[in-house]
């Protein structure tokens, strides 16, 4: 029998064990008597019992060299029972358990409260009772066999890091076998495991005053990029300044002059100076580039106020800027509140630098470089809203926490669900490849405890913060109907992407990124997905996928897709059963489906690494970028380097549009780059089935039909001049000039000679579509975010809510095949050596 206590720090209080010894049960008979025989410890399956009855079996407990029990308390005040045990000398050897001396068996049972409930208390009983097992440092794995029936504990368990294994037979109870490693505890995040203060130790002055200055220092570049601001040099902004810059800039933003006209963007330093009413200045260094690019150095920004000196603040600037910005009065709040949120994301990666410098990075794989991103989206200003999570759920789910999570799982009726598949994917097949028959069959033996039969049902995978704040309280009637039923969360560890609702699973990066609705408000939209959407986005990505695997060029460029190869949707719910509705459809529409992407990991080759294409623009919390450290790493030169970027990259986006008309969305995270030594060899491109456009007249299967898109030449050409050049490129030559690797204008000639190399070889393809013009329109984005802050833009018709502010210059203009000059050569072409030798074989339907 063990002896002494045991104490566990944790958020609720510090919770003390005190082993029960004879005296000790004779001591606390009344109390767990009271506690065993409570309605709510029917699975302690000691109802009916005395006093005498219970004393009776913790007595022989305490005399049992194998079995030991505790009695446990918060801050003083018992409050839970727990047991440990020899897993070989109980009902469990009979099941291959305990055959290790490294295992420990567990039983708990939380008091049934007699007093004020105390969040978190469970889930902190749960991480201390594990602390107490794990503190026996022979002990590797704990095992627990609760009764099938019990939902609740089977949740709780998977919280703490325990996966379901089997069904057994214990006693007069069907057990579902489950088991928590050493090591999968501490990659399990629990609030419980979290001191309070924690949450919110990046919510402290420095860290903040960082965040508020990178902040400002964006909102700066990029309203001025989108023409809504219009610094002055510093030369020519007297101190009295009486005109307003940024008003002049307001009235003006449609015209071509705007900020082109204000020096020449040559990527030499200069001071500037931006007045505001109330006799609010800023004063900052920039460099300017091509496309109306400003890189603002962030540590010249400073603001006064009449003259006298005054602190960074985002907010405070929109406040400033509001009658430029025009927010609707109704949704200014919600975009401060996005901007609040977005300060706070940046303030905990401020304060939690580790895992982002690049001499880490240049290396590592995919999942570790994800969750080293200290930027979003690098032109939205709002880009890290995620309003609806609170601090513990940023923690837990936000990508730049790397914390693993367990998906949960539903089970959605037939009768009320649709999945869909790509061709040669059967149901068996997809869950069995990214679930696994043991798990399969937990589910059904869960469904056959509850009376159901598993063949009427579909399995679903939803995010935890979704199941617990949306769908067990938005679709509770579903989920008492037994349309909807919870079997818990998954065995497997994810980690959610860069966009946020798109997880990779770290224990096995085989299987199939798996993508989620998410009813959080992030970046101009509600995070959902719809199942009418979902429906056809197989298909979609079948005509993509062969269309890419048809044409040599792609291969010969080592690009490929990956597919979305199954969706599934629930619509058996009230919101869809209430019919047609005008406007949008409601929100409530898009809260429960799924889809299952293509990972990357498994057709990577020898020596390869994936990266989020977005980690190019990643600079790291000394300054340095990732971008110029692949660059170095490489051992190219520059320009070698560049020629194979945008080969994988520009090209065969460019291609798909000329030569097929079909428009992608390609920024950053939509772009999976393959690295050898620091080289780009390969593309991938994710997210098709949302995100495609067909731009053509010819037919297209009844299931794509969806994808079609009537637009101008011009407009087509924006997938390309906007998404490619202003959403990528530009702020990737500014980051290479302004390091030192590559000049501005040497960026800007490559980019064109690549786009003139691919005239030059599929010249019929540039007959349509003009990606050499003089000028193209300037789309804005954040243009879009400030005038709806819900639902930027119509995605059943999103040429159409476009805001232009005039045009753009185009750096590539001069490039076209035929011009003279030395702007008519092509491309020289990428050694063979540095090109993916599994490039081809690699792409597939």
């Amino acid at each position: 029998m063990t002896t002494g206590t045991f104490a566990h720090p944790t958020p609720v209080g510090v919770l003390t064990f005190e082993a029960l010894d004879a005296e000790a049960v004779t001591r606390h008979a009344e109390l767990l008597h009271r506690w065993v025989t409570h309605p709510r410890s029917v699975y302690w399956q000691m109802q009916g019992q005395t006093v005498e009855q219970v004393s009776e079996a913790y007595t022989a407990v305490a005399a049992d060299p194998h079995h030991d029990a505790w009695i446990g308390r918060r801050d003083g005040v018992p409050c839970f029972l727990a047991e440990t045990y020899d897993p070989a000398h109980s009902e469990l050897a009979g099941h291959g358990v305990g055959a290790s001396p490294r295992e420990v068996g567990m039983h708990l049972l939380v008091a049934p409260p007699e007093g004020p409930r105390v969040p978190g208390l469970t889930r902190a009983v749960m991480d201390a009772v594990l602390a107490l097992c794990f503190a026996d440092e022979r002990c590797q794995r704990v095992v627990v066999e609760p009764d099938m029936r019990n939902e609740a504990i089977a949740v709780k368990n998977a919280e703490a890091g325990f996966v379901g294994e089997r069904r057994i037979r214990v006693s007069d109870k069907d057990a579902a076998l489950s088991s928590c490693t050493r090591e999968a505890r501490p990659r399990v995040r629990s609030t419980a495991t979290v001191a309070a203060d924690d949450l919110v130790g990046h919510l402290a002055p420095a860290p903040m005053g960082a965040a508020e200055r990178l902040l400002v220092t964006k909102m700066i570049a990029e309203l001025t990029h989108e023409r809504l601001l219009a610094p002055r040099r510093a030369a020519d902004a007297g101190a009295d300044a009486g005109a307003d810059a940024g008003a002049d800039a307001g009235a003006d933003a449609g015209a071509d002059a705007g900020a082109d006209a204000a020096d020449v963007p040559d990527g030499h330093p200069a001071a500037y100076v931006l007045d505001l009413d109330g006799g609010v200045r800023y004063r900052f260094t920039a460099r300017r580039y091509p496309l109306a690019h400003w890189r603002v150095d962030a540590d010249s920004v400073t603001r006064t106020v009449d003259g006298e000196p005054r602190p960074l603040d985002a907010q405070q600037l929109v406040i400033e800027l509001r009658p430029l910005l025009g927010v609707p009065d109704a949704l200014l709040g919600t975009y401060l509140e996005e901007i609040a949120a977005t300060l706070a994301a940046s303030a905990w990666k401020v304060a939690h630098p580790e895992g982002r410098r690049v001499a880490e990075l240049v290396t590592a794989h995919l999942a570790t470089v994800e969750a080293a991103m200290t930027e979003g989206h690098p032109g939205f200003v709002a880009n890290s809203g995620r309003i609806g999570f609170g601090v513990s759920d940023h923690r837990a789910y936000a990508p730049e926490a790397a914390g693993d999570v367990r998906l949960v799982w539903l089970a959605a009726h037939r009768d009320h669900t649709h999945l869909a598949s790509c061709e040669g994917v059967t149901e068996r097949e997809l869950y069995a490849s990214q679930v696994g028959d043991d798990v399969l069959a937990c589910f059904s033996d869960r469904l056959r405890s509850l009376g159901l039969d598993p063949d009427d049902y579909l399995y679903l995978p939803v995010h935890p913060w979704q199941w617990e704040h949306k769908i067990a309280v938005t679709f509770a009637p579903d989920v008492a109907a037994r349309r909807l039923v919870p079997l818990g969360p998954g065995p497997d560890a994810y980690r959610a992407q860069q966009s946020i609702r798109t997880f990779l699973d770290v224990d096995r990066p085989d299987r199939h990124y798996v993508k989620v609705a998410l009813a959080i408000q992030n970046m101009g939209f509600l995070r959902g997905l719809s199942p009418a959407y979902m429906r056809v986005t197989p298909a979609i990505n079948d005509h993509v996928a062969r269309m890419v695997a048809a044409d040599p060029e792609f291969a010969a460029c080592g690009f490929e897709v990956l597919r979305e190869v199954a969706s599934i949707g629930y619509t058996g719910d009230a919101y869809h059963r209430a019919g047609d509705v005008t406007g949008p459809a409601p929100a409530q529409r898009r809260m429960v489906a799924a889809l299952w992407r293509e990972s990357p990991v498994p057709r990577l080759g020898e020596g390869e690494r994936a990266a989020t294409m977005a980690a190019l623009l990643h600079r790291d919390p000394d300054g340095a970028h990732l971008a110029t450290a692949w660059v170095e790493r490489s051992g190219l030169d520059p320009v070698t380097w560049l020629r194979a970027y945008l080969r994988v990259y520009l090209r065969p986006v460019a291609h798909a549009l000329l030569a097929h008309d079909l428009a992608f969305m390609p920024h950053g995270e939509n772009v999976i780059l393959v690295l050898r030594d620091g080289l780009p060899v390969r593309a991938m491109l994710k997210d098709i089935g949302e995100e495609v456009v067909a731009l053509h007249d010819r037919p297209l299967p009844p299931d794509v039909e969806r994808i079609r898109m009537k637009t101008t030449p011009e407009v087509a050409a924006l997938s390309v001049h906007t998404d490619v050049f202003d959403g990528v490129l530009r702020h990737l030559a500014g980051i290479l000039d302004a390091d030192g690797v590559l000049p501005a204008k040497t960026f800007w000639d490559e980019v064109g000679r690549c786009l003139a190399g691919h005239a030059t070889d599929h010249p019929e393809a540039h007959d349509r579509v003009d990606l050499f013009a003089d000028r193209f329109d300037h789309s804005c984005l954040n243009r879009l975010q400030l005038r709806n802050t819900l639902q930027m833009v119509d995605l059943t018709d999103q040429a159409s809510s476009l805001i232009m502010a005039g045009t753009l210059p185009n750096p590539v203009a001069g490039h076209r095949p035929g011009t003279t000059g030395k702007h008519s050569r092509s491309a020289e072409p990428v050694p063979a050596r540095w090109i993916s030798s599994s490039a081809a074989s690699t792409s597939r339907p």
